[in-house]
């Protein structure tokens, strides 16, 4: 019943047929088209096809232009169309635009191709890709701006790792000590765990089940009288620990987590008699399977998921796993990541864990405000996995192939996020140029240096505000400070220049009554200027002042 509840992988003609064609004769050449692909491409990536091509690009056309006929498309029928698509129906911008715009382009290029070999299927469908050259210019800019956010969110979210992997192991330690207490508890008696009483609870209806031989569940009661079932909160605590543990150690994707079976696990002897454990990846999103050797860590997480399927001395249930994308069920396999819920066993789903992580940053929100605004998918432990591997030191190639990148470039990409080996070798740049300057530069400050070094920030002070000229280095523009790019005008001086302006206004009246030409251009350069001046300190009297304090030599007792 639950297999037959899950609809299975549509046929071509029901996920064309998902949206609207009027033109029976582009629907035939579509589902045609989409047979012809289907033989090169996987289940999942032919319903991102139709999707594309039917719904986004045709469906819309002939939203547009109703009479459209054939693939013809005019240069403002196009236009239209691009500008539509590039919004979504609830007003948002689309991001996927590009994604879109290639797969048009892909379709008619196909056609061309195709039509050398079979003119008479389809050679009458051949027309002109509207789809300019332009559109393709600044896709690398693009994409490299994706890769920036996603390393941006990478940055973001390294920090805050370690909060999220305490707080579940936290919780599962504690969850598992007070289902520990509580099942070895007699029956409405009371304990105390962590500072706090609770009381284990079993009604009538549990003296019933157990004197007909059945399991009853263990549930507890707190102080402030609040029923806790304390197995359902032990089971969600470790199942929580046991995906962002896995996650975090290994780097495999999410698809992967699921897959995971008592079968992939396997062990490699060495020549000097070392026993290395290893993690089987089966094929998912490159289709090629690849090996993970298990730190310690990841090891511990997976014995324990094993201990616990096994502990009533029976092996790992073996259960048939759905995929949400293939829309297949698998054979039936000891999947680690399942478990019981009610009566019905099943394995665990790419959503649930999405959802536990979701619930988890709301829960650390309470004490960390910055879990307000981040929130972890599967996918980040991934790029931090990735991260951390390749600026350790490992070489690239080596990463690519414990990831399952088929490019190695894709793997690149992880190394702009902290990029270790720029920082060590600029580190270690910076000490052999310390190491070689003379000592004498090290030396410590005078009394008479350090009161020349005031002396200069005194004699910057001036009537607007202070200049701005570097240290040591005398006014070179003969106190002409309205027209000096040096100045910086204080906020509590705007008044001054309004009598500035007022005066210099009066000036140029009287230069042009008397016909001072030249004076008249140095008037209208010098309040052009104090206007610029003006307007550019009261913007920055808006911004929050910012202390950066005054250095202070250090005491001579301190220097001995």
């Amino acid at each position: 019943m639950h297999q037959a509840l899950h609809r299975g992988q549509l046929t071509l003609e029901e996920l064309v047929d998902r949206h609207t064609i009027r033109n029976r004769s582009v629907r035939r050449l579509l589902l045609d088209y989409f047979h012809r692909r289907r033989s090169d491409t996987d289940y999942a990536s032919l319903v991102h096809l139709v999707r594309h091509v039917a719904h986004h690009f045709w469906a819309r056309i002939e939203e547009i232009n109703p009479e459209q006929a054939d693939l013809n498309i005019p240069a403002d029928l196009y236009s239209t169309w691009r500008r539509q698509i590039g919004v979504r129906h609830d007003g948002k911008p689309r991001i996927g635009v590009d994604t879109i715009v290639i797969a048009v382009r892909s379709f008619y290029y196909d056609l061309h191709t195709w039509a050398a070999d079979e003119p008479e299927q389809w050679g009458p469908w051949v027309a002109s890709c509207p789809v300019p050259p332009s559109e393709l210019r600044g896709l690398a800019k693009r994409r490299r701006r994706i890769n920036e956010r996603s390393a941006d969110r990478t940055r973001q979210r390294q920090p805050l790792l370690p909060l999220l992997v305490r707080h579940v192991e936290e919780r599962y330690d504690r969850t598992r000590t007070l289902l520990e207490q509580a099942s070895a508890a007699a029956a409405n008696t009371s304990f105390t765990h962590d500072g706090r009483t609770y009381r284990r609870v079993q009604t009538q209806e549990d003296l019933t089940r157990i004197r007909s031989g059945h399991r009853t569940p263990v549930r507890v009661r707190d102080d402030i009288g609040q029923l806790i079932q304390i197995e359902a909160e032990e089971e969600t605590a470790f199942w929580d620990w046991a995906s962002v543990e896995t996650l975090r150690h290994s780097g495999v994707r999410i698809e992967e987590l699921c897959e995971v079976s008592h079968l992939s696990i396997r062990h490699y002897q060495r020549c000097n008699g070392e026993m290395v454990a290893l993690l089987v990846i089966s094929p998912s999103k490159t289709d090629r399977e690849r090996v993970i050797p298990m730190s310690a860590e990841l090891f511990h997480v997976i014995a324990t998921i094993i201990r616990r399927h096994t502990r009533d001395g029976r092996p790992v249930p073996v259960l048939r796993r759905f995929d949400p994308h293939d829309k297949v069920w698998s054979p039936p396999m000891p999947f680690l990541f399942q478990r019981k819920i009610g009566s019905t066993r099943s394995v665990i789903s790419p959503f649930t864990v999405l959802h536990m992580l979701a619930r988890c940053c709301e829960d650390l929100a309470e004490r960390h405000p910055a879990f307000h605004l981040v929130k972890f998918t599967p996918h980040d432990f991934r790029s931090i996995f990735t991260t951390e591997l390749v600026n350790s030191g490992l070489p690239i190639h080596i990463g690519a192939t414990l990831l399952g990148h088929l490019n190695i470039q894709t793997t690149c990409g992880y190394v702009a996020v902290f990029d270790e080996d720029v920082i060590r070798h600029y580190l270690a740049h910076l000490n052999e140029r310390r190491r070689l300057r003379p000592d004498h530069e090290y030396r410590n400050v005078t009394t008479d240096e350090w009161n020349a070094f005031e002396e200069h920030f005194d004699k910057r002070k001036v009537e607007l505000g202070a200049c701005g000229r570097p240290y040591g280095t005398p006014c070179q523009h003969e106190h002409a400070c309205i027209r000096c790019p040096m100045l910086q005008v204080s906020s509590k001086m705007i008044s001054r220049l309004d009598d500035l302006e007022a005066d210099l206004i009066a000036r140029r009246a009287r230069a042009q009554a008397e016909g001072w030409g030249g004076e008249i251009e140095g008037l209208d350069l010098t309040l052009q200027l104090l206007r610029a001046k003006r307007e550019d300190t009261q913007r920055k009297a808006h911004r929050p002042p910012i202390e950066l304090g005054i250095p202070e030599p250090r005491r001579r007792e301190e220097v001995q």
